[in-house]
């Protein structure tokens, strides 16, 4: 294996939803573990960035108002640009992400994230369908000429009453599907 294939690799995780043990942030967690574990398989290490974009929402308001970026906004754009892979987390509510993640791609403007590749993770809890959710955060992605991998992670109340541990088979899955497509994307960005 080449040297190449052991330096680290950047990614950043932006959550969208209200704080550290919320459903957001645990399926950021997860998805974020697993998209570690898929880029080791594959001989690299990463290094993550988490950034709770809900402890940006002042920052967001006031740069809507003045068009004054602070140090901090600055420095989440800044980290989110410079990674290799993105995994993005957000509670949906009527097919819609949250506010502060809409908020913080207004900022990103056009053509930022070209060409980056993107693992998109959903917590849910509407009664849409997954395929309609993804197709709403699909459009803000390329919206920013970023490339969502295939797989779309979506957290939440499922049609029907399957049992927890099948939802949670389920769920796991994805979440190992929707890894190594980023972890595969990451690479191929890198090169």
């Amino acid at each position: 294996m080449s040297a190449a294939a052991w330096s680290p690799v950047s990614l950043a995780v932006l959550c969208a939803g209200v704080g550290h043990g919320r459903p957001t942030r645990l399926l950021a967690d997860w998805v974020t573990e697993a998209v570690c574990r898929s880029l080791a398989a594959g001989g690299a290490r990463a290094d993550v960035e988490v950034l709770e974009l809900h402890r940006l929402a002042a920052d967001l308001a006031q740069y809507s108002a003045q068009g004054r970026a602070s140090l901090d906004l600055r420095e989440a754009i800044a980290a989110v640009v410079a990674a290799d892979g993105l995994v993005v987390a957000t509670p949906v509510l009527a097919a819609s992400p949250s506010e502060v993640f809409d908020s913080f791609f207004a900022v990103l403007g056009d053509k930022v994230l070209s060409g980056m590749p993107v693992l998109l993770a959903l917590s849910s809890g509407s009664r849409w369908q997954p395929s309609d959710l993804a197709q709403v955060m699909r459009r803000r992605l390329t919206s920013v000429h970023a490339e969502p991998v295939a797989t779309v992670v979506v957290a939440g109340p499922a049609d029907g009453r399957p049992t927890a541990q099948t939802d949670a088979a389920r769920l796991r899955a994805c979440i190992d599907q929707g890894a190594a497509e980023l972890a595969v994307a990451m690479r191929s960005h890198r090169q």
